[in-house]
């Protein structure tokens, strides 16, 4: 990506790198869940978090790559504390089991980072009859941050440190072909649009974090929950275009981010405390932005909120 990039307020931008954002920052002690570890921003989220001191838990489907990963990191980092544990967000049941695993094992629990996602997959199902973009991107992690609540709550409590849970979404909820959510049509294969599909999960996104955000500030809870826009990098997130991979992979290496830059919003909201209190909010280039009018509307928030309560029951 382009070098030069204009300083937000928050003294950073969009050519910062994860490892910039948290520069100095000790996150020993804490312990982090960050879910589709195991390629692109995900890989290198866990690397810097781990670098930082922080225990991290990749939440992953592939668990021969979740160790070799591990490994790397290990090998580079040889204080890193990084486990993985065997995560679906596509199967309800997968879910359940991932969030069941966890709280047996006692741990502690400050940073959800719900990173994983598809885009642009041809029409298909989920494992629980659901349209498969919404199902991994929002309805997955929906489930899965509200197993994970209550030991979260319990975590904040008693460690007095404030827990923060991070959706990362898209700059494709902005745009105003998939601004607005129809539930009555998730399923619809007739008429479907890939990439309308996936706008509409990231959407989701946004808006799963802003209500959370307001029902956590209502019942007091020092956890915060945000949404952010990582940028557009240069991941196998565009695999299932083929013709949109190779131009990615020709001319996009000049001009979207590379992993390092792609991590840094994500790392930044995890650990840096400029951000500490700071909930309901969404982020880009690791600083405050705005989401689209649809990202923003409290009463769609609510609608999809009972929405997903219904799908996941």
């Amino acid at each position: 990506m382009w070098p030069f990039s204009r300083k937000g307020p928050s003294g950073f931008s969009s050519s910062s790198t994860a490892e910039e954002v948290t520069q100095r920052i000790d996150g020993t002690g804490l312990t982090a869940i960050i879910t589709g570890a195991s390629s692109g921003i995900g890989t290198e989220t866990t690397r810097v978090l781990a670098l930082r001191g922080v225990h991290v838990i990749m939440a992953i489907r592939n668990m021969a790559a979740g160790k070799d990963i591990k490994e790397s990191i290990v090998k580079e980092i040889p204080t890193a504390k990084v486990d993985a544990m065997e995560l679906d967000l596509s199967s309800l049941s997968s879910v359940r089991k991932f969030a069941s695993d966890f709280k047996s094992s006692n741990r502690p629990l400050n940073i959800l980072i719900n990173n994983a996602g598809v885009m642009a997959t041809p029409f298909m199902l989920s494992k629980d009859k659901i349209e498969l973009q919404f199902a991994t991107n929002h309805l997955g992690h929906f489930l899965l941050t509200n197993l994970l609540l209550e030991t979260m709550k319990k975590t904040a409590k008693e460690s007095k440190k404030e827990g923060r849970i991070l959706n990362v979404s898209s700059v494709a909820h902005r745009y105003p072909y998939f601004e607005g959510i129809r539930f009555d049509k998730i399923n619809d294969k007739q008429g479907y649009s890939s990439i309308a599909a996936y706008g509409q999960s990231k959407l989701a996104n946004v808006l799963h974090a802003n209500e959370l955000a307001r029902r956590l500030k209502e019942d007091n809870v020092n956890i915060t929950a945000n949404s952010l826009h990582p940028g557009v990098i240069v991941t196998n997130l565009f695999r299932f275009n083929g013709i949109v991979n190779g131009l990615v992979n020709i001319v996009g290496r000049l001009v979207l981010k590379n992993v390092h830059q792609g991590a840094a919003t994500t790392c930044y909201v995890a650990l840096n405390p400029q951000v500490k209190g700071v909930s309901g909010e969404y982020f880009e280039d690791s600083n405050i932005s705005k989401a689209s009018t649809k990202g923003r509307d409290q009463d769609l928030a609510k609608k999809l909120w009972d929405f997903s309560l219904n799908l996941t029951r």
